[in-house]
């Protein structure tokens, strides 16, 4: 049987070899040699790394359950891995009721973990919402590790971000507590505590009151 081309090479290197000192015979070279090539092999072999896409704004979740199906249905599961928006809850007080939303940290953007290759690249670039790759347009450029791991801790760990309809200078109703129908001015609004800090006129002299957004009404 014909030898292929790694045969013949790995047996000239062996027969380079044979005979240094420690080695004591030409299978033992051989042997060395094919580990060295596996080796070599798996080191060049492509790694899957995180690429940033840019989309359509206000198409990032739609492109991740696009791409998504695409993957499933193109049987690409083996070269692109994981689709990550990353988001941040936002609270939001709005007279005296609160709503939650989410909000892209990153607005037109996507990452994806995957192996580039022609087929990959396929796959994701021609995803509807999809517009480009970040890098140049035949060269993706992938993402730094360390980048993207902060990305995704910060995203796991994210603090709710709140959002109150009322700043310094509005004037407000006090509607319960102890000052109830008071009218009060706020000096300080502290979004993370739901709370404010309001000069409020008790027997003719301006006093800070602390309350919480429940307990005012914006006027």
């Amino acid at each position: 049987m014909a030898k292929d081309k790694k045969e013949e090479v790995v047996e000239h290197l062996a027969d380079m070899e044979l005979g240094q000192e420690g080695i004591v015979s030409k299978e033992e070279v051989l042997s060395k040699k094919d580990a060295e090539f596996k080796a070599a092999n798996e080191t060049k072999a492509p790694q899957k790394r995180w690429y940033i896409v840019h989309t359509y704004s206000g198409h990032e979740n739609k492109v991740k359950a696009n791409l998504e199906k695409r993957i499933e249905y193109m049987n690409m599961g083996d070269k692109i891995f994981r689709i990550e928006v990353p988001q941040k809850t936002v609270t939001k007080m709005k007279d005296g009721k609160k709503t939650d939303r989410e909000e892209k940290i990153f607005p037109g953007y996507v990452l994806v973990e995957m192996i580039m290759d022609d087929d990959s690249w396929y796959v994701v670039r021609h995803t509807a919402g999809v517009t480009k790759f970040v890098g140049s347009s035949k060269k993706p450029i992938p993402a730094k590790d360390s980048e993207i791991k902060k990305i995704i801790h910060k995203t796991q760990n994210q603090v709710t971000k709140v959002e109150l309809d009322v700043k310094a200078g509005d004037k407000v109703r006090i509607i319960s507590g102890p000052f109830s129908e008071f009218i009060g001015d706020i000096t300080e609004v502290y979004p993370d505590k739901s709370k404010l800090r309001a000069m409020v006129s008790i027997f003719g002299r301006e006093t800070p009151v602390e309350l919480e957004y429940k307990q005012i009404q914006k006027i």
